[in-house]
């Protein structure tokens, strides 16, 4: 086989164009395996696992090779047999970057180039949905706060001293900054971002992560309810620097508005004193409050306030007629047919098969495996915030039992979320299915608005081919995996739950019973009241309620506004997100946005040190 490669230093281009530029070099006659990726340690690595090892490439003639690169350059790798197509390949970078598809215009039409601009030709503007990479993704949230619009920051990669400072300038201008990293949101029945068609209804949620709404807001809908509107926060505004402004707020306005009768506020863990502040607004808010910190130390909530420890719960609660309290924990027949299964899953496994190794795309559905897991199974090791596991660093191979987030930033610099493309979980199941220590893989599937088309259409074959190679090495390979999603999605739940089920994996209905499953599996644990114990472990030790400190958050002035129907969007960044609005009818207007000195790192830092 031969690998070559070219460098572009300092070269900007979305991760949505660079997923193309590999789909199109893999298509490429004789091309076997291609890369193309911002050169972040973490993408360096995933290359080498993936057989385009970028240390000593063998570059065509006046093309520079990866001897010194850095995390600001672009690298394109393509692996093949033959010289000639190889050295093709390469050559057809240039053009393959140069063809940009103006989503929402027609070839030839005009899209503006700025986000104020955009904000004048789409009447109503009143949202900015911005998806650029960290370091670009500031300039834009200010651009849009100095033309009046709310802000919706898909980002991740952004510093904290500017979330702050973004969040500030947002109140005191009476607008809402949802994020950065923030991945779902729902609006008058308009889903933004990574979100799931779900009826409307009663319950409103104010989430820090965005597969905690999706997981809520879908079971609550298999469940018989309905959502009224769904506000996301970002995964930090729950930490002591950034205080929960947004969470604050969020639930503040959901408090006033008529159609929301019940709220599910839903993070990952919090920071003590911030917890203790918004569950003492929660009390006062006047409406019941259901609360899901998944991981870290459990805060006690006020007598008013109902915390639960998982999101099935979180759901089930939520949609429930008044008066009725069942959570997973209670429900026999659930945990006796888990019980059930795990003794079936652990049947033929080796007694050198001993791990689960959780590669997920959710953040929040990661940490509440984590939680429900790790005084189980020992030692745990994750990427995620946890009480009792072990920190993960890095890309490196698994240890022990390992659930990671693949959504976490170090995984998704210059490349998109895993939730987009699925090339990265596909490359680290295969490693894992590989280990003949690993007994269990655990999975989370999300369907819905703005994410993969066929997520387990594209898992399934590999899924299926790692079983298989497993099963000649002498091995049984358990897969289990949830769906997060409704059959109202552009994927049907019940179909990629029947696309995996025909590769062989144990799907269950919600997140946390894939997780007890895949933990019974590998603890060989094959009782109900053992699986009710792991449910219920997790509310042991909670202390009394941290004093709050202040008063409630009010509203931030004309943000009631952005639930009184779908929003006016202008969208700069990633055009799938366009389009989705698009085929809900909601109206979008695209930036074509480029990035200031062309994304030379050199020029912008001299460009911020002048500005």
């Amino acid at each position: 086989m031969i690998v070559r490669g070219t460098v572009r230093p300092s070269a900007y281009h979305d991760s949505a164009a660079l997923m193309r530029v590999q789909q199109a070099l893999r298509a490429l006659p004789g091309i076997e395996e291609a890369g193309a990726v911002m050169a972040t340690p973490a993408n360096l690595e995933l290359l080498r696992q993936a057989g385009l090892d970028p240390t000593n490439l063998d570059a065509p003639a006046g093309r520079p090779a990866a001897a010194a690169i850095g995390a600001n350059d672009l690298i394109v790798v393509v692996r093949g047999s033959e010289a000639a197509q190889v050295d093709a390949a390469v050559a057809a970078v240039d053009e393959l970057l140069a063809h940009r598809p103006r989503a929402g215009a027609s070839e030839g039409s005009y899209l503006p180039r700025s986000v104020a601009t955009a904000a004048r030709l789409l009447a109503g503007a009143n949202l900015a949905l911005i998806a650029l990479p960290g370091r670009f993704a500031v300039g834009a949230a200010r651009e849009a706060l100095r033309a009046g619009l709310h802000l919706m920051l898909f980002s991740d990669n952004v510093p904290l001293n500017d979330e702050v400072a973004l969040k500030r300038d947002a109140a005191a201008a009476g607008r809402l900054v949802m994020g950065p990293d923030c991945g779902t949101v729902l609006l008058g029945g308009a889903a933004l971002g990574f979100a799931n068609r779900v009826r409307r209804g009663a319950v409103g949620i104010v989430g820090a992560s965005g597969t905690g709404i999706q997981e809520v807001a879908a079971l609550v809908h298999r469940f018989g309810g309905g959502i009224s509107h769904a506000l996301g926060t970002g995964g930090r505004d729950l930490s002591a620097a950034v205080g929960g402004a947004t969470a604050r707020r969020a639930l503040a306005i959901l408090g006033r508005d008529p159609e929301t009768r019940i709220v599910v506020v839903a993070s990952k863990p919090p920071a003590t004193p911030v917890a203790a502040v918004l569950l003492d607004d929660a009390a006062s808010l006047g409406k019941p409050v259901i609360v899901i910190f998944t991981g870290g130390e459990p805060v006690a909530a006020p007598p008013r306030v109902r915390q639960v420890y998982t999101l099935e719960d979180a759901a089930r609660l939520a949609a429930a007629p008044p008066g009725q309290t069942a959570v997973l924990a209670d429900d026999r027949a659930v945990l006796e047919r888990i019980a059930a299964r795990a003794r079936g899953g652990a049947r033929t496994l080796a007694p050198s098969q001993q791990y689960l190794r959780g590669l997920m795309s959710g953040g929040t559905l990661a940490g509440e495996a984590v939680v429900l897991l790790e005084q189980t199974l020992r030692p745990l090791f994750t990427n995620v915030s946890a009480v009792r596991a072990r920190r993960h660093e890095g890309a490196g191979p698994s240890r022990g039992h390992t659930i990671l987030d693949l959504g976490d930033d170090l995984f998704t610099v210059g490349r998109l979320h895993p939730m987009l493309d699925m090339t990265l979980r596909a490359a680290r199941l295969r490693q894992e299915a590989a280990d003949s220590e690993a007994a269990v893989l655990l999975l989370d599937v999300v369907i819905g608005l703005g994410v993969h088309p066929d997520p387990a259409g594209a898992l399934a074959p590999v899924i299926a081919a790692a079983r298989a190679a497993a099963q000649a090495a002498g091995r049984r390979l358990a897969v289990v995996a949830s769906v997060c999603g409704t059959d109202e999605d552009p994927q049907q739940r019940s179909r990629q739950v029947a696309r995996l089920e025909s590769a062989g994996v144990l799907v269950e209905e919600s997140n946390a019973r894939a997780a007890l499953l895949a933990g019974a599996i590998a603890a060989r644990v094959f009782d109900a009241d053992a699986l009710s114990a792991m449910l219920t472990a997790a509310a042991r030790g909670s202390g009394p309620p941290v004093a709050a400190q202040g008063s409630p958050a009010g509203g931030v002035p004309g943000a009631d506004a952005l639930l009184a129907g779908p929003p006016h969007v202008v969208n700069v960044g990633l055009s799938v997100f366009a389009d989705s609005l698009r085929d809900q009818e909601v109206p979008v207007i695209d930036v074509d946005w480029q990035p200031p000195a062309s994304g030379d790192s050199e020029l912008l830092d001299l460009l911020e040190r002048l500005t």
